[in-house]
């Protein structure tokens, strides 16, 4: 689980409904269900106008991926690259294919066999990128949605209140209800402008640097399995994919034969 996207919604929240009541405010007052049927159902109806039901499928599994953390360890991935690296010095890039079907990323999958079907290097780079271009292109889907509720959300609030205000100017003959039934009509602006600056732009954020790390990895990936298919000295290998991480995550090195030692010098961050 991301630790970091629980306690961000869970803090946010608190902390406005927590000022609220220190001053003097009570709960139960920011509870508004004809608001919220404005809000997010008029939030998901335009997203629904926005995006093609095709795009639309994966929201649940983009609103998980938002709280789960499933980032793989890029020192871990160096080391497997430079083992491999090893492998096919010793035994020869055909070697490989005995381990392809012993990793689960389909990416990574993919790069090896074309390497071991013995593809053109320029080729096999070309289909890789293709690849990570449409993976990019989908998540940017991903996180366009959310940005778009995002969008939508506060506008909405402004909606359900003026609704809100249309109904009680309509009813001005009992004065002593005007000021209970203005603070309900706001609360629809309260979920719109919250619900967009707490739940909906932060998941595409956060989606969007999810993207940028696996996009990151994939990269590492690419270079080192072409650099396998040219021969490179696995050394040189560990050296060159250590390029991919800041100098504050580098504190491991990766020897030649695919082992874990102890980097040497500073790393700042």
């Amino acid at each position: 689980m991301d630790i970091a996207t629980v306690v961000g919604l869970v803090l946010g929240f608190v902390a406005l409904i927590a000022a609220f009541v220190m001053e003097g405010g009570s709960p139960f007052a920011l509870i508004g269900i004809s608001a919220g049927i404005i809000v997010f159902g008029g939030t998901i109806g335009a997203v629904l106008v926005s995006f093609p039901l095709s795009k639309l499928r994966n929201v649940g599994s983009l609103f998980k991926l938002a709280f789960t953390d499933k980032s793989e360890d890029p020192l871990k991935l160096i080391e497997e690259l430079v083992s491999l690296a090893n492998t096919a010095r010793r035994e020869g890039i055909l070697s490989l294919e005995e381990r392809v079907e012993t990793y689960d990323d389909q990416f990574f999958k993919n790069g090896i066999r074309l390497v071991v079907d013995g593809v053109d290097p320029e080729l096999a780079r070309g289909i890789m990128e293709t690849e990570l271009m449409y993976i990019e292109s989908r998540h940017e889907t991903g996180a366009a949605i959310f940005e778009a509720a995002g969008g939508y959300a506060p506008t909405m609030g402004i909606i359900g209140t003026v609704m809100g205000l249309v109904h009680v100017l309509g009813n001005l003959t009992d004065v002593s209800k005007l000021g209970p039934l203005i603070a309900t009509a706001f609360i629809a602006t309260l979920y719109g402008v919250g619900s967009a600056n707490l739940l909906w732009l932060p998941i595409a954020n956060k989606l969007k640097q999810k993207s940028k790390a696996e996009v990151l990895t994939r990269e590492l990936m690419l270079e080192g399995i072409l650099s396998i298919q040219a021969g490179e000295n696995p050394t040189i290998l560990a050296q060159k994919l250590r390029v991919f991480l800041a100098p504050s995550a580098r504190e491991r090195k990766v020897s030649a034969d695919g082992g874990v030692g102890v980097e040497t010098g500073t790393a700042s961050a």
